[in-house]
């Protein structure tokens, strides 16, 4: 229907060949979500020679590349997510970042994770705001704007702005459990550092007038995955946040990763996606205001008390990473990476049906894998669901996942219905 928005897959010759069942770049409504890009000259194919620096300036080209390909500039980038082999190389990724970002700064994540494709010491995926939309033929409101905002009740980070908005969704840098006031972290084991997380998080929305139960997906990046239950034990304080989220229970969608190390050695960082209904200008106030988040739970899915298998809000749904569990028995299925695989699609292909899309509607996956060695065999059981290799997508290799899994996966599906006005 060319009144609806289509998904627009693109791929170019300027940025490395894709290595796996994937399109660089997926637009849909108002962002374009791109694969992660790993530090490959794309005219050979091969790993950049040199080391961490090399490898940064060529993750950040072929991105550059990829973005300028689909008539986008790097300023155009909300949020950036740098993936690196090993913490202490961090100062090294910042000082080629400065020469990508020079007057403008997304938000962004950075983490340790155990492996990276290729053996690379550094990924780094983008998403990137997309004015004209995707309606065939319809361009539509064009011209929208990015609103940056930063608060001092908040971490200040020179390297990252702690929130941008664009058309109907707050992008925020993934927050450290640092004391705004000191600039050091918290005192105290992981429970206090996952409080000052939220805090942090509670402290941008607030400085934006935006409810904490307007948050969308959360992404917990976890040093200790034995930590989990005490993490919970916090989350379960701050969500649902307002008496009307508790009338109907929400709580947002959620994945949790394994990482290898954060920065300042943190035990726990937490990232989030977070709804705005007001839309950025020039939209205007009666296509822009009072947007609903939708949250749907499926019986043919593995459910979670402390997460919604998916929550729309306007033009994408946001999938909580599904484990390879069967609904039925609760328990990872027999066999292997390939049949776990295929397992984590099929609930996400029930999650996906229950709120009437299809796998056609998926832009953009995350696979997080124990053995980094596996993705073949992660990418056979894909194909089947993803015969074409749409979606765009990013593989890591992690430390751990729960209950003894092989492979995670987590998704953001298009939702060209949109949400409704509350009436």
């Amino acid at each position: 229907m060319s009144n609806y928005n289509a998904v627009s897959a693109k791929n170019t010759d300027k940025a490395p060949k894709n290595i796996g069942p994937y399109s660089q770049t997926v637009a849909f409504s108002h962002y374009n979500n791109l694969s992660a890009q790993l530090p490959i000259n794309p005219e050979t194919g091969k790993l950049v020679e040199g080391g961490i620096k090399e490898q940064a300036n060529q993750c950040f080209k072929n991105i550059e590349a990829v973005v300028n390909s689909i008539d986008h500039v790097m300023n155009d980038i909300v949020r950036i997510t740098v993936y690196v082999k090993n913490i202490k190389d961090v100062d090294a990724v910042d000082s080629v970042y400065r020469t990508f970002f020079k007057t403008y700064l997304p938000t962004r994540t950075t983490v340790e994770v155990s492996e990276l494709q290729m053996d690379a010491l550094v990924q780094v995926d983008a998403l990137v705001s997309h004015d004209e939309g995707t309606i065939p033929d319809a361009p539509q409101s064009g011209d929208l704007i990015k609103l940056t905002n930063n608060t001092q009740n908040a971490p200040m980070d020179p390297l990252s702005t702690q929130a941008v908005a664009f058309s109907h969704y707050n992008n925020l840098s993934a927050q450290l459990p640092i004391d705004p006031k000191s600039g050091r972290l918290v005192t105290g084991g992981v429970k206090e550092q996952a409080a000052q997380c939220f805090k942090n998080i509670k402290a941008i929305l607030e400085s934006l007038d935006v409810p904490f139960d307007d948050i969308v997906k959360i992404n917990i990046h976890l040093k200790n995955f034995a930590d989990v239950e005490a993490v919970n034990e916090v989350y379960s304080t701050v969500f649902p946040d307002s008496a009307i989220a508790r009338a109907v229970a929400y709580v947002p969608a959620r994945t949790i990763i394994a990482v290898s190390d954060l920065p300042m050695g943190a035990l726990i960082q937490v990232e989030a996606a977070v709804s705005h209904g007001d839309g950025t200008p020039p939209q205007e106030i009666e296509d822009r205001h009072g947007l609903i988040l939708e949250a749907n739970n499926t019986d043919k899915a593995p459910k979670d008390a402390l997460a919604t298998q998916t929550v729309a809000f306007s033009h994408y749904n946001h999938l909580s990473a599904q484990l390879p569990l069967d609904p039925e028995t609760g328990e990872v299925v027999a066999g292997g990476v390939k049949e776990q695989t295929e397992q984590c699609l099929k609930n996400i292909k029930a999650i996906i049906e229950s709120v009437d899309h299809v796998m056609e509607d998926v832009v953009k996956v995350n696979v997080f894998v124990k053995n980094i060695s596996d993705v073949d065999s992660v990418d056979e059981g894909y194909k089947t669901y993803f015969k074409n290799g749409t979606p765009a997508r990013t593989v890591v290799g992690v430390s751990d996942l729960p209950n003894g899994a092989l492979v995670q996966i987590d998704a953001v599906v298009g939702n060209e219905e949109g949400t409704p006005p509350l009436v």
